[in-house]
């Protein structure tokens, strides 16, 4: 198979591009890094399998010779990011979707949409399922990137039913792991970030928001498996083991020998109280469940976020 994979400079889409050639298929990566990092690709440089093209997916995209499959990871992901960056946010999941379907389509390939679990937005009901359609605030802060996905599922699956394209949903829950940006704004990386530079951890709220936590390599186990399999509506892929942000900081603070101090902040405009996959769809038709405990998990990362932060002094 050789395949597109946009957004190849950010942190899932770079972790995509390494398995897909691990498989034994070509991968074309693009990305303009508006937000992605030359440096989670860098490696693949010299891979015989690997192209890279530096384009913006809002605008035309044209690839020379046949494609497989178009696996369309590009956007701004974390509150941080699309905060800053609202219209470019709703282009890429609107324009970039629509010119993303338009390859597959030209090309007869299968297509996989990245989506996330902020198309429940701040939900009542819990867990999640893929049949909840979700409490969205379409004009608050968060809106940009929670209607820019509902926006890019509605299109693939137009594409689907209309156009006959073979295409394929993932709802991506919590996701950490090497190549995360170290100041993204998500409470892994900013957590450790403030750890390692001897900063109080900020908890916005009272704490007892839930995330759930899955590590990358299970989350693109998940995301390889749905691009091959025969699914065509939306499939969760996260870990179901929900965990309060106050104790996921204190899980963190575990970690150093100088456990940083926790402070308290006001909580954002419609921040999800809860957040939790039911993946009984992905364990029935992937056969998917994740297999990394979070504590051999955040051993890994924070080998990682060390590493970065440390380069980073000597610099």
């Amino acid at each position: 198979m050789r395949a597109l994979v946009t957004g190849a400079g950010g942190f899932l889409g770079s972790h995509l591009c390494d398995r897909l050639l691990a498989q034994g298929h070509g991968v074309v990566g693009m990305d303009n890094y508006v937000t992605g990092n030359p440096a989670n690709i860098a490696h693949l440089e010299h891979h015989p399998h690997f192209q890279l093209i530096r384009h913006d997916v809002t605008t035309f995209i044209e690839i020379d010779g046949p494609l497989d499959g178009v696996l369309h990871f590009a956007s701004p992901a974390s509150p941080v990011d699309y905060l800053e960056l609202p219209i470019q946010t709703l282009k890429v999941g609107s324009l970039g979707t629509h010119k993303a379907l338009g390859v597959a389509k030209a090309k007869g390939a299968r297509f996989l949409l990245a989506s996330t679990s902020e198309v429940y937005g701040d939900p009542l009901l819990h867990p999640q399922p893929e049949s909840y359609w979700g409490n969205v605030n379409p004009v608050g802060p968060r809106g940009v990137y929670d209607e820019a996905k509902r926006f890019a599922e509605a299109m693939t699956m137009a594409y689907h039913r209309y156009h006959k394209v073979d295409t394929h949903i993932v709802r991506i829950f919590n996701t950490y792991g090497p190549r995360m940006r170290l100041n993204d704004g998500r409470a892994l990386p900013n957590f450790v970030y403030q750890a390692l530079s001897g900063k109080p951890l900020t908890i916005y709220g009272d704490g007892k928001q839930t995330r759930s936590f899955c590590y990358v390599s299970d989350l693109i186990e998940g995301v390889y498996r749905l691009m091959m399999s025969n699914e065509h509506l939306p499939i969760n892929v996260g870990n179901p083991q929900e965990i309060t942000i106050l104790e996921f900081a204190e899980r963190i603070r575990k970690h150093f020998d100088n456990a940083p101090p926790i402070v308290f902040e006001s909580l954002p405009q419609d921040d999800p109280k809860r957040r939790c996959p039911d993946i009984t769809k992905a364990k029935r038709i992937l056969n998917w469940a994740p297999k990394l405990g979070l504590d051999e998990g955040l051993k890994l990362t924070l080998a990682y976020f060390k590493q970065v932060f440390q380069k980073k002094q000597r610099n």
